[in-house]
């Protein structure tokens, strides 16, 4: 077998003998491939299609020996590294330039405690995944919104969801993992075993290792929610976003409801003269009893003259995949986002003057809403410092040719400078694109206690292909 040249971590190129790269392939279980094998463009593929990058190996772990495996060789030739979940990141940290991607895609199982409400969930996991296996029991813990969402990315983010406002972020929920860490050695962490890695794993992204298990807290969810969505037309848009923000500042915490403003997508309950029309859309979920959800929901459906409305009954496992035909893989994507702690009129003025402006019929504004269980939690009990976010603002611009990127990423960075004036000027971490450097905004107040941990856990900065704290210096 050949050398194979490999990025350094520290620039240029380190060389893995011929030997060497033969013996590692025979140690992993899992299946490694190089440019030029079968499956290697596949291999190298994420969600968001702006990222086309070429990595010098891919190893596809089977379990925790293999990861361990990968480690020690990153280690040893002081390889440029990057792991992979489910490859959703917008900003594409999965995969790295000729370095090493380590990808824990197969490792998909969920198992499910339900008498104790706890879940194991291994790191190339879904959302799906999780929710097929916990909604079995009629049991759920907050997630996202999309059901091929990784599981390991979100939560290392922070997470947030639908049911984030009655039972916190994902990152909340998690209660024990397991870790690789960047000398090699698996760690089990709990509150009563390493907690401070706990700490820093619940919000401060991958910079302290890989986890091949998570273990989360579950809540009785489902099977069966209130959920679905009210579509008016622009035209009104004004009066109903004032309506739902004065509206959410006093609803219940199991009622979560985001606005989405964009083109219209064919749905079939929609009257086909409004397909490709700018529309308000109110989405919509109720965690707990139905008819109490009836009338917790009822002042938002019943305001103004929407043009449907299909909030009913519906499988919450349904809900989760509800967006996932405007979110394939394969688009070109660029997102921007802010936090913010109120809405003024003139925020929502700003907002949805940008509506009037969408490049491409893909394009769209959301506006999530937080609060509830997500902001009691304090500021320092997690690596996630956002608790002052009531509102979370995805700027997602996406679309399918190259040759509107220009068009289409100017539109995105406009919205984003008009509204700054109104946001907190922290960020979500998750929804970060790659041409930005805001990493001391994503960690807040915590940066520091999160580079201090980074010293401890990983002081060479292995595990850089990330929104990345630096060890031995501030983030």
């Amino acid at each position: 077998m050949h050398d194979l040249s490999v990025a350094s971590r520290h620039g240029g190129a380190a060389r893995i003998e011929g030997k060497r790269l033969e013996a590692f392939r025979a140690a992993m279980r899992g299946e490694t491939l190089v440019p030029g094998d079968p499956g290697y463009d596949q291999a190298r593929a994420v969600w968001n299609a702006m990222i086309d990058r070429h990595p010098a190996l891919v190893a596809r772990c089977s379990g925790v020996a293999d990861v361990r495996l990968c480690v020690e060789l990153a280690r040893e030739h002081e390889l440029l590294v990057s792991v992979r979940g489910a490859g959703h990141n917008i900003a594409g940290k999965a995969v790295c330039d000729d370095g090493l991607v380590i990808d824990l895609s197969r490792m998909r199982h969920v198992r499910v405690d339900p008498d104790g409400r706890k879940a194991s969930v291994a790191p190339g996991a879904t959302l799906g995944d999780l929710d097929h296996e916990t909604q079995a029991f009629g049991l759920a813990t907050p997630l996202g919104i999309n059901s091929t969402t990784g599981v390991a990315g979100l939560t290392l983010g922070g997470g947030f969801g639908w049911l984030t406002r009655r039972f916190g972020l994902a990152a909340d929920n998690l209660v024990a993992a397991d870790v690789v860490t960047a000398d090699g050695r698996l760690l089990h962490t709990s509150e009563r075993h390493e907690p401070d890695l706990l700490w820093g794993l619940r919000g401060g992204g991958g910079n302290l290792g890989i986890v091949t298990s998570f273990e989360f807290r579950l809540h009785p969810v489902g099977p069966e929610v209130l959920a679905g969505l009210v579509v008016h037309p622009f035209s009104a848009a004004r009066d109903v976003m004032r309506h739902w923000r004065d509206f959410m500042a006093q609803a219940p915490e199991d009622l979560t409801c985001w606005v989405v403003a964009r083109k219209a997508p064919p749905l079939p309950f929609l009257p086909e003269a409004w397909h490709g029309r700018e529309v308000l859309i109110l989405a919509m979920v109720y965690a707990g009893d139905m008819e109490e959800g009836t009338a917790a929901a009822r002042p938002l459906r019943e305001h103004g003259k929407p043009l449907a409305d299909v909030v009913g009954p519906h499988p919450y496992v349904a809900f989760q995949q509800a967006l996932d035909p405007l979110l394939q893989p394969g688009a070109r994507n660029y997102w921007k986002s802010h936090n913010f702690a109120s809405l003024p009129d003139a925020a929502i003025d700003t907002f949805l003057g940008h509506v009037e402006r969408l490049p491409s019929p893909q394009c769209e504004l959301f506006m999530g809403n937080l609060g509830g269980a997500a902001g009691r939690v304090p500021v320092s009990a997690t690596a996630y410092p956002h608790r002052d976010a009531n509102f979370v603002l995805n700027v997602h611009a996406r679309w399918e040719a190259r040759q509107d990127d220009g068009a289409c990423t100017a539109w995105a960075r406009g919205v984003f400078d008009t509204m700054a004036r109104y946001a907190t000027g922290g960020v979500y971490v998750n929804f970060m694109s790659a041409d930005e450097d805001r990493v001391r905004a994503a960690y807040g107040v915590n940066s520091d206690r999160l580079a201090s941990l980074k010293n401890r856990y990983d002081p060479t900065n292995l595990f850089r292909v990330n929104q990345n704290v630096t060890p031995s210096a501030r983030a």
